[in-house]
């Protein structure tokens, strides 16, 4: 046994499965939900758990796409650098799902986490390793590939049809529905994204959003407890803007 395996199988018997897998966002939402006790103690043998610090980059847009990445907890954003020197934020990650699975050898674009983080890297080709001997790990993969690409579909509408508050609108619901996917327990739900992010990401100026926010406030359909925090207290109005329906 090399010595990284077993470091990896020492930090297992220390914190036993259920201290690393109990909370985990994947084992609810991601990519280990379906499987059973003996593959994921095998997918644990080949994982790397890590604990990163807010603003960390798990990596760059044209880095050798080496690992792949499960978020354990936390959140993170996708950028890509466009040509004339502008960061573009391409979404947003959270507990439970995974980045930097490509079918390119590099990264098409850059992870950064907003919050402190626990995720699991594991070598892409001990993964592909890992593909070939479970199908449903496998068919987890691609069922959330379709669900990556299904979301990138709402982005496209949201951006190209939809009115600066219905954007807003829109983000705020995907943020309760990350929630619901990951049983979050609570109506508070975490945004540590800044506006500017949010505003890149829906193609709004910082200033729209900012106003909008605060619009939504006025009318109470949403509360800002705390910096980064945010409670929707009547969606069904976020839901109607978001179809269609007046601002007014």
């Amino acid at each position: 046994m090399n010595p990284l395996d077993a470091t990896r199988r020492m930090a297992r018997e220390a914190l036993g499965e259920g201290e690393i897998c109990g909370t985990c966002g994947s084992r609810v939402t991601g990519l280990c939900r379906p499987l059973d006790a003996a593959t994921l103690d095998d997918v644990l043998g080949e994982a790397e758990r890590m604990s990163l610090a807010q603003r960390h980059m798990l990596f760059h847009e044209g880095d050798k796409a080496g690992h792949i990445f499960t978020l354990v907890q936390g959140t993170a954003k996708l950028t890509r650098l466009m040509a004339d020197g502008r960061e573009q934020v391409l979404g947003f990650r959270f507990a439970g799902d995974v980045l930097g699975y490509t079918g390119s050898d590099r990264y098409p674009f850059s992870a950064q986490l907003l919050t402190s983080a626990e995720l699991c890297r594991i070598e892409r080709k001990r993964l592909d390793g890992l593909l070939r001997r479970y199908p449903a790990l496998e068919r987890r993969l691609l069922d959330l590939c379709v669900q990556e690409l299904a979301a990138t579909q709402e982005q496209l509408v949201t951006v190209g049809r939809r009115t600066a508050e219905a954007r807003v609108a829109a983000f705020l619901l995907s943020l309760a529905e990350a929630g619901r996917r990951r049983h979050h327990v609570g109506a508070v739900l975490d945004m540590p994204m800044t506006r500017g992010d949010i505003a890149d990401f829906l193609g709004l100026t910082l200033e729209t959003v900012s106003r909008t926010l605060t619009a939504f406030r006025r009318r109470g359909w949403i509360r800002e407890p705390a910096h980064g925090r945010v409670e929707l207290l009547k969606p069904a109005e976020l839901v109607e803007l978001t179809e269609g329906g007046s601002a007014l």
